[in-house]
Order: C-alpha cells, then sequence, then structure tokens
C-alpha cells in the first residue's frame, strides 16, 4: 500500500496481523484504533502492539496500562 493512494478515504480501517517486531496488512487501510484509548493511529506511526492480544496501542502509556490490566 502506498501512503498516497488515491482510492482510500481518511476513514478507512486498516485491518493487520501483529507478529513480533512488524506487521502484516491483512486489509488496506490509513488507520487502525487503539484498544485502550479508541484513538485512531495512522499506519506510519503505528509503534506498540501486542502480538499475543492482536492489539494496537497508540503510544507506551496504552501499552503499559492494557499489560497491567492484563498481569495485574
Amino acid at each position: 500500500m502506498n501512503a498516497h493512494d488515491r482510492n482510500l478515504s481518511s476513514s478507512d480501517l486498516a485491518v493487520l496481523h501483529y507478529g513480533d517486531g512488524e506487521f502484516a496488512i491483512l486489509r488496506p487501510g490509513r488507520h487502525v484504533l487503539c484498544a485502550v484509548s479508541g484513538k485512531q493511529i495512522p499506519l506510519d506511526a503505528l509503534r506498540y502492539w501486542s502480538a499475543a492480544e492482536q492489539e494496537a496501542y497508540a503510544g507506551p502509556a496504552e501499552a503499559l496500562k492494557r499489560w497491567q490490566e492484563l498481569n495485574g
């Protein structure tokens, strides 16, 4: 997928498979949703996710919050 693809609208939700250190795009889109906050995360800004939970996180605070919920 090219970031300049004109076929996608800004509301397109991508579907990803999260792996260890990488993700695969199953359905192209411009963003995913944070599992904790619900914020839209542009794919080029996605840095935090859980391969085990198959969830994306907006940032380190959200990733830590989810880890604490699951392991606390």
